[in-house]
């Protein structure tokens, strides 16, 4: 796919999600790094174009499944700061008491249904979701994001098929950085486009430049509407890489020197930055201006969760099972 050209409107709304994104990886790398808060944390930096589009391409209304390298989705689709960093740091303020992790991270008011630890298990819960969708006889759409390794999974290709035989209002994002966990992809499936797995099931599926947020968001806006007018799912394929390690404090040896080197080179924030501010739509002030309000709205969200408590060890066993006169002793 060639560049989209989006309105300055779209450009802005990405943009200030992407700085966003890139401000909190960068303070929670920093405190976990610094042993100013204990967390584990899983980082998103260079994929920020990619749930960016996204974010930009979905409705409040819409709903969204994701994993444990999710904050960046998180961002995207609208939850409030507090709760994604107190439910990270383990704080008593957070939704689920700070007891979801990094991994299980949910916002249903935001449309933020579920986060997964298990490769690939969040995709026939999109499933799910994007049945009752359609039988709910709603517009709502259901997207998934997963990364590569997931598409090796029975848990997808089950979920791929039934996505397409039911005909349902679901986008599959693939968010593929090349790696899953710490192994290649070239080590793990033969085929050179994830999107071409689309064809079993007889549904879309398009590969795009994840590290190029106007093509993305071109790509994800018409999965978007094919599945918001019952053209049935699209399977979106993001090329895209993780430019930190699996988790904060992999030494990412596995990753050849060169190949880290030229994708730090084209890192998509300072690339598309550059980019808007070429196009003359943008000015250095606005974009220094919506990077201030990012870090300001992190630092601030940050502040609270520190000053808050950590649950009593009293309440380890409240909201974990529905009946709790059942729970084991």
């Amino acid at each position: 796919m060639g560049v989209a050209t989006l309105s300055t409107d779209v450009q802005r709304r990405i943009y200030r999600l992407m700085a966003r994104m890139k401000a909190v990886d960068d303070r929670l790398t920093k405190g976990i790094l610094s042993g100013e808060f204990i967390a584990i944390y899983f980082s998103h930096r260079g994929q920020e174009g990619v749930a960016a589009a996204l974010g930009a391409a979905l409705r409040e209304t819409d709903q969204l499944v994701t994993t444990y390298r999710g904050a960046h989705d998180h961002i995207g689709k609208g939850i409030p700061l507090v709760d994604l960093f107190a439910e990270i740091m383990g704080k008593e303020i957070a939704p689920a008491k700070g007891k979801s992790g990094t991994m299980h991270i949910a916002s249903p008011e935001t449309g933020v249904m579920l986060s997964t630890g298990m490769v690939g298990s969040g995709i026939p819960v999109a499933v799910g979701l994007a049945l009752a969708a359609q039988l709910d006889g709603s517009d709502r759409v259901v997207a998934v994001s997963f990364g590569d390794g997931a598409t090796n999974t029975g848990a997808f290709h089950e979920a791929a098929n039934m996505a397409a035989l039911w005909n349902l209002p679901l986008v599959m994002v693939c968010q593929n950085n090349l790696y899953a966990e710490k192994t290649p992809t070239d080590h793990t499936m033969k085929i050179k486009k994830i999107s071409a797995r689309a064809t079993a099931y007889d549904i879309v599926g398009v590969t795009v430049n994840g590290n190029d947020p106007d093509e993305t968001y071109a790509a994800m806006s018409e999965a978007v509407e094919r599945a918001r007018s019952g053209g049935g799912p699209t399977l979106v394929e993001a090329l895209t890489f993780r430019l930190r390690g699996h988790a904060i404090g992999d030494d990412m040896v596995y990753i050849p020197k060169e190949q880290l080197a030229e994708a730090e080179k084209n890192d998509p924030y300072p690339a598309y930055r550059q980019r808007l501010i070429s196009s003359g739509a943008f000015s250095e002030d606005e974009l220094a201006a919506i990077e201030a309000e990012a870090t300001a709205a992190v630092n601030a969200a940050v502040k609270t969760v520190a000053a808050a408590e950590f649950p009593a060890v009293e309440t380890l066993m409240e909201h974990v099972y529905a009946n709790p006169e059942k729970a084991p002793a």
